[in-house]
């Protein structure tokens, strides 16, 4: 999911835009054949992963030492699944991408942890993340909301809800799994005419995302892995000049600033323990 934190993640940011979100065609509600092409690859995908997580050593994408040592020399590695990162699917775009950090240091339950503190992910994830709260928490489980923003060509905000659950794996080992279950686009977001759009009149921007995190302690630190698997419409030839650059670019944007968020505050969390633990003596 972004993480929930997509999410997770999952999710939005890009540079100030220029041109109305009134001048984007409303692309309305999901269609029932992309939703069961979607529902269709996330089984597919999902049964991939089970198979992976059956192995302690397996990983979403450092699944070699070279690759390891790279990732460990790198802040945030982000890239396609498959192909290019998105695939059509009658009525819409299938996008999915993988990727990865390393946190030198740090501890899985402490990246559990702020993993899970949706209430602050409005801090952690600023601006991608307007506004963050967790409406219910029972054990590993949790139901989350997030107010998203993205601004590239247009300015999209959306609140998104999901259901998120964590699971441990052998020794210090967890994963966890994020899907959508609620997408609105907002208009005239923080003003006195802010108002949810009906379904009719949603540009299709995203209408679904699943997130799924493997959180491995190894090498002296954290790899942070997420794949993002999200549904937004198709981009029409006639429009693409317009649209392309909001719906290929978010999936990959809103995963990389999540990463990197991730492990900016990964690190704030090691340097403030071993400052508390004060020096290593000699």
């Amino acid at each position: 999911m972004r993480h929930a934190n997509l999410l997770s993640a999952a999710v939005l940011l890009c540079q100030a835009g220029t041109v109305s979100d009134q001048q984007t065609p409303a692309a309305g509600i999901a269609p029932p054949e992309a939703l069961r092409a979607f529902d269709a690859y996330v089984r597919i995908n999902e049964s991939r992963l089970d198979a992976l997580l059956q192995d302690r050593n397996g990983f979403l994408w450092a699944d070699t030492g070279a690759r390891r040592a790279q990732l460990r020399q790198t802040s945030v590695i982000c890239e396609p699944r498959n192909g290019k990162g998105d695939r059509k699917v009658p009525g819409g775009l299938i996008h999915h991408w993988v990727g990865a950090a390393f946190i030198p240091g740090a501890r899985t339950a402490e990246i559990v942890a702020l993993l899970q503190d949706y209430d602050n992910h409005k801090n952690i994830y600023k601006p991608e993340v307007i506004d963050s709260k967790t409406l219910e928490h029972n054990g590993n489980d949790f139901k989350v909301r997030l107010r998203l923003l993205k601004r590239k060509v247009v300015t999209v905000v959306l609140d998104t809800e999901y259901q998120v659950r964590y699971r441990p794996l052998n020794g210090p080992d967890w994963e966890s799994r994020s899907y959508s279950t609620r997408i609105v686009e907002i208009a005239n977001a923080g003003g006195p005419r802010e108002r949810e759009r009906p379904p009719e009149q949603n540009h299709g921007y995203m209408w679904r995302l699943n997130s799924y995190w493997l959180l491995r302690e190894r090498d002296g630190g954290v790899y942070l892995e997420c794949e993002a698997v999200s549904l937004s419409r198709g981009v029409p030839a006639a429009l693409a000049w317009l649209i392309d650059p909001i719906i290929r670019s978010l999936p990959k944007d809103a995963l990389a600033n999540t990463l990197r968020a991730t492990r900016s505050q990964g690190l704030k969390i090691v340097a403030a323990r071993e400052a508390a633990a004060g020096p290593v003596p000699h």
